[in-house]
C-alpha cells in the first residue's frame, strides 16, 4: 500500500513555508519628512523633488522624502529645534540660523563671504567648515547632508532706490531672526526687523517693514513685485543653503542609504543652483516689464566696507579670516 503519509509531508512542509515566507515582514523602509519655506514655484522646491526621486530610485523605496513647500510643517526655526530631538525631518536652512549653535559658521552668511558657486565647492573642502559641520553633527544632533545649493545673491528690494549705505538710514528691513542676518542689514545702514518668510507680503502691506533683501527668484515667486517698486543690486549675500537632517535619524540609515541621500543631495544642488544663476537676467527682465526699477549703479565697495562691522560686531573676524586663508580668498 502506498504510503501517503511519506508522500504529503514534505509537500505539506513546503506549503507552510511558502505561507510564512508571504507572511514575512517586508524589508525596513525610511521617511523623511523635508520642510522648506519657498514657495511650490520656486526653483529650490523643483530641485528637493527630484532629489527625492532620485534617493527613491537609488534606494529601491527604502528611503522616502516627502517635501512640503511653504513651511508647511512649521517655522523654520521650530522644526530644526525638533530635528535636534531626532524627529525624522529636514529643514532647508542656512549658516546664520547654525550659527546659533556653532557661532564660527555664522561667516559663510555674512556680507560679502562667498561670492560664487566656485567659492561654494572650496568651503566643501575647508577644514575649518568640517569641523564645524563635526560640531554641529556630534554636539547639537544636526547632520548637515549637503550644502551645495546656492540662491544667488541677495539685494535690498525697497520702494526707495539704495545706492550707498547712507541711502539705507532709517529703512527697516525684513530680515530672518539670526545675529550675523541682523547684525549683516544693520552694518550696510539699515535697521533689521525679523519677519518669518512667509510675512514678508502681509509685513510691506501693513507698512512692518519698509523692504528686504532677497534673492531675485523670490520676487516673482512671491508676487513681491506688487508691493515693492525698486531693487537694487547690492548682491551683499550670497546665499548658501544647508541641507538639515536629525544625526540620530542619519545614523539610523543602512550605509547604503546614506551614500544615496549625500550624493543625490549634492548633485541636485548644484543643478539647482546653475539653474538659478542662469534664469537671473530672465527674472530680472520680467520685473522690470512689470514696473520694477533696477538699480544698477551701486557704490559696491562703500557696501563691502561697511559690511565688515558685522563680524566684528558678533565677534567672528577670526574665524571669517582662517576660512577665507583656507579658501583661497
Amino acid at each position: 500500500m502506498m504510503n501517503w503519509k511519506k508522500i504529503l509531508a514534505p509537500l505539506c512542509a513546503a506549503a507552510c513555508i511558502g505561507a510564512f515566507a508571504s507572511l514575512a515582514p517586508a524589508a525596513e523602509t525610511y521617511t523623511l519628512r523635508f520642510n522648506h519655506v519657498l514657495g511650490a514655484s520656486e526653483p529650490y522646491h523643483q530641485g528637493f523633488l527630484q532629489w527625492a526621486e532620485r534617493v527613491a530610485q537609488r534606494t529601491n523605496g527604502g528611503l522616502k522624502i516627502e517635501v512640503f513647500h511653504s513651511a508647511q510643517l512649521g517655522v523654520e526655526e521650530d522644526i530644526i529645534e525638533q530635528i535636534r530631538l531626532g524627529a525624522n525631518l529636514g529643514q532647508n536652512t542656512d549658516s546664520a540660523r547654525l550659527g546659533n549653535y556653532v557661532p564660527g559658521i555664522a561667516v559663510m552668511n555674512g556680507p560679502y563671504f562667498a561670492e560664487s558657486m566656485a567659492d561654494v565647492e572650496k568651503l566643501n573642502q575647508s577644514p575649518t567648515v568640517q569641523k564645524w559641520l563635526d560640531e554641529l553633527a556630534t554636539q547639537h544632533g544636526l547632520k548637515v547632508v549637503c550644502f551645495d545649493w546656492v540662491q544667488g545673491k541677495r539685494h535690498f528690494f525697497t520702494n526707495k532706490p539704495i545706492r550707498k549705505p547712507a541711502d539705507l538710514s532709517g529703512v527697516r528691513i525684513r530680515t530672518p531672526p539670526a545675529p550675523i542676518w541682523q547684525e549683516s542689514i544693520r552694518a550696510l545702514g539699515a535697521e533689521p526687523v525679523a519677519l518669518a518668510f512667509t510675512e514678508i507680503y502681509p509685513g510691506l502691506q501693513q507698512k512692518a517693514v519698509d523692504g528686504a533683501e532677497l534673492v531675485y527668484s523670490n520676487i516673482p515667486a512671491g508676487r513681491l513685485y506688487e508691493v515693492l517698486k525698486y531693487g537694487s543690486e547690492t548682491g551683499h549675500i550670497t546665499l548658501i543653503n544647508f541641507q538639515v537632517i536629525s544625526s540620530t535619524f542619519f545614523d539610523t540609515l543602512p550605509p547604503d542609504y546614506q551614500t544615496a541621500l549625500v550624493e543625490e543631495c549634492k548633485k541636485a544642488g548644484k543643478e539647482t543652483s546653475a539653474q538659478i544663476e542662469q534664469k537671473e537676467k530672465e527674472i530680472k527682465a520680467d520685473l522690470i516689464e512689470r514696473g520694477m526699477t533696477i538699480i544698477e549703479d551701486v557704490d559696491l565697495e562703500a557696501f563691502r566696507k561697511a559690511g565688515e562691522k558685522a563680524y566684528e560686531a558678533l565677534g567672528i573676524t577670526d574665524a571669517k579670516q582662517t576660512v577665507t586663508a583656507e579658501i583661497g580668498k
